[in-house]
């Protein structure tokens, strides 16, 4: 029968030359009743905000039943590998769809056992192969937060006065972490010592949000002993990472800072009078560059206690929470020097690199999907 696969011409070229080659396309799903979810979740709202640990459980159950129908097809049609793993929620007419799409890979010769699956797709599983990672499985951590039904009027009072919101900013931090926690230890309940091509999105979820981490648990036998009981973390892409291994840079940890900011009533009036005219706003100007250089100072501190040598590929991204309030998060990548790192070729083939185009077009349809696959989006988000 003919093979049906979502892997591209690029992806099938890179993947060849690991000794692979295409299988189909495979699909896992669960179908879940929103009414019963936001009944959850109106239910379980916390007075000061942070995670939903119920609505975390229910969605993590849920990605893993789509995750693990996805395995069982993958096994029924004798793939050696999985690669592309997504993690997707689609709204169905007040039900939600947990989805997982694949496409199962072969070896080029003997028999096929199904060995690994991972959220990098061919060209991105080229890279990391050839920086010397093996895959092991697609690994993901979510936790689904809210301000809580109390936040909104803590949140109001706080915002009379200008500056960090340090209650705020401690539970963003921590539920922020949670998912690079989890994460990390489904690598290591794997027997994994890495995880890497993470992406992270944020996704809106019943009057909640919940943050994703996905990516690749991955073995790589020059690790030192130390990160098989602590995996390290990357949220750097397969290119990147492939040029850092290179270099003889090894990512150590995806490091992130969270820091939550009010302007204040007084700095609100005072900026908005000076709104009318002409000219640059201090207050803004100051507050908002001060809230960065907090979240900035969160990730210098999580590198140096990794005893990292940099932190490479820092993006900053800016929340609006309500109430004047105002989440400013950075993440990056903490790297350190090790001897004796080097890449499998001296050089990626362009196929590794090229990016495929869209051949489909619908301008007909102004609906905006998203796929966690396409990374994490810079536009800003409102929490409830």
């Amino acid at each position: 029968m003919a093979v049906i696969t979502g892997l591209s011409g690029n992806e099938m070229y890179c993947l060849h030359q690991k000794g692979f080659r295409s299988g189909d396309l495979v699909i896992g799903n669960s179908i879940f009743s929103m009414g019963f979810i936001g009944g959850l979740g109106s239910g379980f709202k916390t007075m000061l905000g942070g995670e939903v640990t119920q609505v975390t459980d229910l969605i993590h159950d849920g990605r893993i039943n789509a995750y693990q129908r996805l395995l069982q097809e993958a096994q029924r049609r004798g793939g050696i590998g999985v690669t592309g793993v997504s993690s997707e929620l689609l709204m169905h007419a007040g039900n939600i769809e947990f989805l997982s799409i694949g496409s199962a890979v072969h070896q080029q010769t003997g028999a096929d056992t199904l060995s690994f699956t991972s959220s990098a797709d061919g060209q991105e599983l080229y890279c990391q192969m050839d920086a010397g990672f093996t895959p092991v499985k697609f690994a993901f951590g979510n936790v689904a937060y809210s301000i809580g039904i109390g936040g909104g009027i803590f949140g109001a009072l706080r915002s009379l006065g200008r500056g960090e919101v340090k209650e705020y900013s401690q539970v963003f931090n921590h539920t922020r972490h949670l998912a690079l926690e989890r994460i990390t230890n489904d690598a290591r309940n794997a027997q994994a010592n890495a995880v890497v091509g993470i992406r992270t999105t944020i996704l809106p979820f019943q009057g909640m949000q919940e943050m994703l981490m996905i990516g690749t648990a991955s073995r790589h036998a020059q690790l030192p002993a130390q990160y098989t009981q602590q995996p390290i973390t990357s949220d750097l892409t397969n290119e990147e990472m492939w040029n850092l291994i290179y270099m003889g840079y090894m990512p150590i940890r995806l490091v992130l800072g969270v820091s939550v900011y009010s302007l204040g009533l007084i700095g609100g009036i005072t900026s908005a009078f000076k709104a009318l005219v002409r000219g640059e706003i201090t207050e803004l100007t100051t507050l908002i560059y001060e809230a960065r250089e907090n979240a900035l100072a969160h990730i210098t501190r999580d590198a140096e206690a990794c005893g990292a040598d940099d932190v490479v590929g820092v993006k900053t991204y800016v929340y609006q929470l309500g109430s004047g309030l105002i989440e400013f998060m950075a993440i990056g990548t903490a790297v350190k020097k090790m001897d004796g790192l080097a890449t499998l070729s001296p050089s990626l083939p362009p196929q590794a690199i090229i990016r495929d185009k869209d051949t489909f077009i619908n301008t007909a349809d102004l609906t905006l999907s998203s796929s966690l696959n396409a990374g994490m989006s810079t536009s800003s988000s409102s929490s409830d």
